[in-house]
This record gives C-alpha cells, sequence and structure tokens, in this order.
C-alpha cells in the first residue's frame, strides 16, 4: 500500500513541524503531501538524516520496480505499474514485444528475423507501432557463434536486447560485450547466483531471475537486492495459460497489495516455449499483454498477428482519460504551395485523419493548421473555449503559415461558422471562410474553392 503524506510527515526533521521552507513549500505538512504523491524529491529537503532518507526511499519507491533495458531513444522501460486493473487508473509502461532469434538457426533465417523486425511497422492514429525487442537464445554451444550473433546485432540494430543462456560465463562475457546496449541477462537461478553477483558486480546488468514457482522467487530476488542487483525481471517458469495466469496474477497482487518488496518487479512471459504453432503463441502474447508481462517473447510473427497484437497493446495502454491526439502545427497535404488553400480543424486525432484524408481525396494540395484543443472535436473544443476566434487568431500569427501563402484567406470548419466575426477580429487582413460543416463535403468544395479563385 502506498505510504500517505500523513505518514511521510512524521519521518521529517522535529516531526514535521520544522517549516524552513528551504524545500519551496510553505510547511513540512505540504512537502510530505506532494512527497508521498510522487511530486517531489526528497532531495529537496536537506536536514533528513541518512537512515531515514533511506528508509523514506524505499517506502516511497513504486511497488513494482521499473527496470530499463537497452539505451537511446530505443530504450524500453517495463514495470513501475501501480494497479492491477486497467479501470482502477491505467496501465503506464507497454510490454515489449521480442522475436527470439537462435544461434541455431541458419544465417539466412536470422537475416529475415532482422530485416522483419526492422521493417515490420504500421502508422496508426498518428503513432507508429512495432515490435521492440530481439532476444538471442545460445542453443548452439558453440560461444563463438553465439558472441558472432550477439556482436552482429548490436552493429545492425539498436533495439533493446535479451541475451539467453544457460551457460553463466557465456551469458556474463556476452553480457560485457553489449553492455553499452544494457541488455536484459537471462537468467539467474538458484544453481548460478553466486557466479552472476560475482560477475556482474564490478558492471551491473539487468537480469532475469528465473525459478520453478513464485516461492521459489523471493529468496534469489532478495538475495541479489543485497548483492546491489536491483534491476531485476522475473520469470516464473510455466507450461501452459493456466499456470501463467496463476503465477503472473500473484506476483502482481503480492507486490501492489501486499506491497511485497521480493516480488516487486516486472515479468518476462516466453509465449515461444509455451507453445510451439505461431497462432497459440500470438493467443498467449495477447493474453499476457493483459496479464502482466513486461517483455513478451515470440518465436515469429508475420505482419497480419503482429499488427492485431500491437493493436490490442495500444489498446490496452492507452490511458482512456486522455483522448488521443496529433502534433499542433501546419501540415503539408499533397504538395501545397504558395497559393494553396488554408484550412482549420482541431488536434483531435480521429479530426485530423478524417480531414486530412477528405483533403487528399479532393486532389487539392493544401496546408492544414492543426490547432491544440487537448485532444477535443471541433465543436467540443469550440465549447470549451479552445476553439474560438480568441484562441486561433495568435495560433495562426505564431504558426508560420503567413510565411508559408501569398494569400490571407482561411478556411474554418461550418460547424463553428459563429467564431468567424471574432477570428476576422483577431486576424486583420485575412478573410475567413465558413468551409463545409462535414468533412465528407471537402472532395467537392475545395476544388470548387480553388476554381472561384482562379477566376
Amino acid at each position: 500500500m502506498a505510504l500517505k503524506g500523513t505518514d511521510v510527515v512524521k519521518k521529517l526533521p522535529d516531526g514535521g513541524k520544522k517549516n524552513c521552507r528551504e524545500c519551496g513549500f510553505p510547511t513540512c505538512f505540504a512537502f510530505a503531501m506532494k512527497l508521498a504523491s510522487g511530486g517531489v524529491s526528497l532531495d529537496k529537503c536537506g536536514y533528513l538524516l541518512a537512515e531515514v532518507k533511506a528508509e523514506l526511499e524505499e517506502a516511497l519507491a513504486p511497488p513494482i520496480k521499473p527496470v530499463t533495458i537497452g539505451s537511446g531513444k530505443n530504450a524500453l522501460t517495463i514495470g513501475g505499474e501501480e494497479v492491477i486493473y486497467r479501470h482502477e487508473k491505467t496501465f503506464i509502461h507497454q510490454p515489449g514485444i521480442a522475436l527470439l532469434i537462435s544461434d541455431k538457426e541458419p544465417e539466412v533465417k536470422i537475416d529475415e528475423k532482422l530485416k522483419k523486425i526492422a521493417e515490420l511497422e504500421f502508422p496508426w492514429v498518428g503513432l507508429t507501432l512495432k515490435a521492440n525487442v530481439l532476444a538471442l537464445h545460445f542453443e548452439s554451444g558453440d560461444k563463438a557463434k553465439f558472441e558472432a550473433l550477439a556482436k552482429k546485432v548490436c552493429d545492425s540494430t539498436d533495439l533493446p536486447l535479451v541475451l539467453m543462456s544457460e551457460n553463466t560465463d557465456v551469458l556474463i562475457s556476452t553480457g560485457k560485450m553489449c553492455a553499452a546496449k544494457k541488455p536484459l541477462l537471462y537468467a539467474v537461478t538458484g544453481g548460478n547466483i553466486d557466479a552472476m553477483i560475482a560477475g556482474l558486480k564490478d558492471s551491473p546488468l539487468p537480469v532475469v531471475v528465473k525459478a520453478g514457482s513464485v516461492e521459489e522467487l523471493i529468496p534469489l530476488t532478495a538475495k541479489l537486492k543485497e548483492a546491489g542487483l536491483e534491476e531485476m525481471v522475473l520469470d516464473p517458469i510455466t507450461h501452459n495459460m493456466q499456470e501463467a495466469v496463476k503465477d503472473q496474477t500473484l506476483i502482481r497482487r503480492a507486490a501492489l497489495k501486499q506491497n511485497f518488496r521480493p516480488l516487486g518487479y516486472p515479468t518476462i512471459g516466453f509465449p515461444c516455449f509455451i507453445a510451439k504453432d505461431e497462432i497459440r503463441q500470438v493467443l498467449l502474447a495477447a493474453m499476457f499483454v493483459i496479464k502482466y508481462p513486461g517483455i513478451i517473447v515470440l518465436s515469429d510473427f508475420d505482419k497480419y498477428s503482429l499488427l492485431s497484437l500491437l493493436v490490442q497493446r495500444l489498446n490496452i495502454y492507452t490511458d482512456p482519460r486522455i483522448p488521443m491526439s496529433v502534433e499542433q502545427k501546419v501540415y503539408e497535404i499533397g504538395e501545397p504551395t504558395e497559393q494553396s488553400p488554408v484550412l482549420v480543424t482541431s488536434n483531435w486525432a480521429l479530426t485530423y485523419f478524417i480531414v486530412a484524408s477528405e483533403i487528399e481525396g479532393s486532389k487539392v494540395a493544401s496546408w492544414l493548421c492543426v490547432k491544440d484543443t487537448e485532444g477535443l472535436g471541433v465543436l467540443t473544443g469550440w465549447a470549451a473555449g479552445k476553439f474560438s476566434g480568441d484562441s486561433l487568431g495568435p495560433f495562426i500569427k505564431k504558426s508560420g503559415i503567413e510565411d508559408k501563402v501569398k494569400h490571407r484567406r482561411l478556411v474554418i470548419p461550418g460547424k463553428v461558422a459563429r467564431i468567424k466575426g471574432e477570428l476576422e477580429e483577431a486576424l486583420p487582413g485575412w478573410e475567413i471562410i465558413v468551409g463545409p460543416r462535414e468533412a465528407s463535403e471537402i472532395p467537392a468544395y475545395l476544388p470548387a474553392l480553388v476554381k472561384k479563385w482562379q477566376n
């Protein structure tokens, strides 16, 4: 259970009555409340004793520790979740969809998989959906072959890596070779934990802790944390869907409901090992998107199975309280010129894509100015005061559209025709034209409008 502000304030200097204001808050109580909600750092208080600070850091840490694998723009953070069910709040970190590559596979197959994960991506409501992790499996028994595979992959992609080997020496040496990529090492077990601790002491990397049951994970995670290896991912080995659901739910509930720190880590799921055929693997992966691994490993996929999985992941991990939106800016539809029409709309993703699509259908290259309405549609944005003449005027002036066109004509949606007057006041010198009420009318409207201008 999360620590409350009233619990935090008792730990502050003078029992929370110092009220020095050096933290930027008027009272220690105000600081404690903000601290409990995650809105401020403990470092803001310069009077905490070291042992009290350590105690508070432990108590305020997320119940499921965030773990980052990979580096740079493609780094993947998993964990950090706060709820068991999505409807309670929202899930935060999307699980990584991983493609398994074995060093026993032919070179042609390996190249095919690398090409597949690099090229299979799908534009979707302003986003790009794609698989985003590679899992390299040491199966050949040839250390040099596995290291060559790891080097090839490291040189050819920036995706996060999971390095998998039952040979501890190979795992540690390959991990150090790829250390700049911050790979996830699979796996620490009861049989190799001492060797893994010794091998990673000087250069810690995130590790998967593997055991035959949830209960057997507990002493392993405790020992690793004591040794200073705190970035862990859990794998309670499962052989079927029923076991997987049971173990994943048990771990999540123990971490969130009982705040049981030894199980407070993200998990990994292996449909590739539970099922052999691709369809069953994708079904298992779909289940895992909901319950609850941070990384889901598939032996293979095609564009159809991957797209369905990625869309499901997006739906589950999209915050239902926040409308999907696109960036506020001027978009080029086709190849517009300085004489092309200028239209304006809201940044609700559905509105943008419908309007942009209809403009493309008109065959008239245009400039589309998209105003940030916090993801609201045109009419709702107007009702909320976010798509009014007063707000559109400054946006148009700052958008840079005046440098892109010679004319001063702006087409506004017909549903907000009432803002024409106030927009003319906000944009002196511009002709405000009331356009169609429905986007479906744009393909007929724009050619007629341009023809009228030309005459």
